[in-house]
């Protein structure tokens, strides 16, 4: 909203400082900022809300060091990220870029489906939540929304060949950035894959090896890969939502560097300079990553150990969904297993020992297990480490991730 304003006025009135909101970098910059008042501010007012309507934390006895100390925690605190992310998308944000319509809609939607199972299990006093078909639908319905738009929307482009860099570093990079004059959009499919040749493969390949002609209905191969993309990364964002910081310091890590990947696929120099796929108006999510960043950071003053609220499916099904749409906005998604690395383990960690344990059983008659307990945090918590040494440990690895992640932008 504020974007549009001060556009206005600087082009009737020449307001001085308006123009500086047509910098991307100047709206990021408030917008990190804004969340980062809203979330440290607002999240204690949130928080206390929530003990008054008693939304505490009912625990499970896992055997684990600490774990009864957590009981009335409050949870659905995700309602702190949600709320201090959109609002400096809103103020800050191009909100009819395809881009920012597709992570708003995607924030409430997780944020709903994540709200009404943490609701049914606090205020209906029903452990299982919502079901998990219902969960599923959710995410399958997201995942149809954003690949039909990702393959039918107009605005949604890349660049196939940039013109020379010369002439395109006369023009201002304010007023390049997302300006369609200098390049010849087209519609693709075409994707990032980490280290093969030439880094890009095109989905429409699944269909047209069988003719040429059908690449019109490559959708009916790609939007089942967005559906799955989405799902899994939602559901290890929720298995990663375990112990105190986990889950939200870890996507912020994650989530800030695909930030630079927007930077760099959204601005017409830098793709240039780095040879990586130019996607024009994609930019302009920066504004919503670095909001998002500073709900993360502005989160964790409160989640960290030991916590004073837990962010419940509200959170961590949200963050699962929008990690996944900025992926597949950057085209960046099969970069998930390595930038996601820690939701990946996590994931695996439960489905190795799941089935381990069934195929044991039916062998020998007694399950056994790999894991000392699933998801793979637990295990080390198992193994008697304290969950604070956990997470930086687990930090830590997010970090050498992120920048195996950067690195493979040059790798091919």
């Amino acid at each position: 909203m504020l974007y549009y304003l001060f556009k206005y006025l600087d082009e009737a009135y020449n307001l001085p400082g308006a123009g500086l909101f047509q910098f991307t970098t100047f709206r990021a910059a408030m917008a990190i900022l804004l969340s980062l008042a809203i979330s440290t501010i607002y999240g204690k007012r949130i928080i206390l809300f929530l003990q008054r309507k008693q939304m505490g934390e009912t625990i499970r006895d896992l055997g684990l060091e600490g774990q009864a100390e957590k009981a009335g925690t409050p949870t659905m605190g995700g309602l702190i990220i949600i709320l201090s992310t959109l609002v400096p998308v809103v103020l800050f944000a191009q909100l009819d870029n395809i881009y920012i319509i597709l992570l708003i809609v995607t924030t409430l939607w997780m944020g709903v489906i994540g709200f009404m199972d943490d609701y049914k299990k606090k205020m209906e006093r029903n452990k299982d939540g919502l079901a998990g078909k219902y969960k599923v639908l959710g995410q399958v319905g997201l995942g149809i929304i954003v690949g039909a738009t990702m393959f039918f929307h107009q605005d949604i482009t890349v660049k196939e060949e940039l013109p020379n860099a010369p002439a395109i570093r006369q023009v201002d990079l304010a007023q390049n950035i997302d300006n369609p004059r200098f390049t010849d959009e087209e519609k693709s499919l075409k994707t990032t894959l980490p280290f093969v040749k030439n880094n890009e493969v095109d989905y429409e390949k699944l269909i047209t090896w069988i003719n040429d002609d059908w690449g019109k209905y490559a959708w009916i191969v790609f939007i089942p890969i967005i559906i799955f993309i989405i799902t899994a990364v939602s559901n290890g964002a929720n298995l990663t939502d375990g112990i105190d910081g986990l889950a939200a310091g870890t996507s912020a890590i994650a989530v800030l560097t695909l930030g630079i990947f927007a930077f760099v696929s959204g601005n017409i120099i830098f793709s240039d300079y780095l040879n990586v796929m130019y996607i024009p108006r994609s930019g302009e999510m920066l504004i919503f990553i670095t909001a998002f960043v500073g709900s993360l950071i502005g989160f964790l003053w409160y989640n960290t150990y030991p916590a004073q609220v837990f962010m419940g499916d509200t959170g961590s099904l949200t963050i699962g969904g929008i990690i996944a749409v900025l992926a597949i906005a950057t085209r960046k998604e099969w970069l998930i297993p390595i930038l996601c690395g820690v939701f990946f383990m996590e994931t695996i960690s439960v489905m190795l020992q799941v089935s381990y344990f069934k195929y044991t059983k039916k062998k020998t008659g007694e399950g056994k297990r790999i894991f000392l307990m699933s998801p793979l945090h637990h295990h080390y918590q198992k193994k008697g480490i304290h969950e604070s040494k956990i997470v930086t440990r687990f930090w830590i690895v997010a970090i050498l991730l992120a920048i195996v992640s950067v690195v493979t932008l040059k790798i091919r």
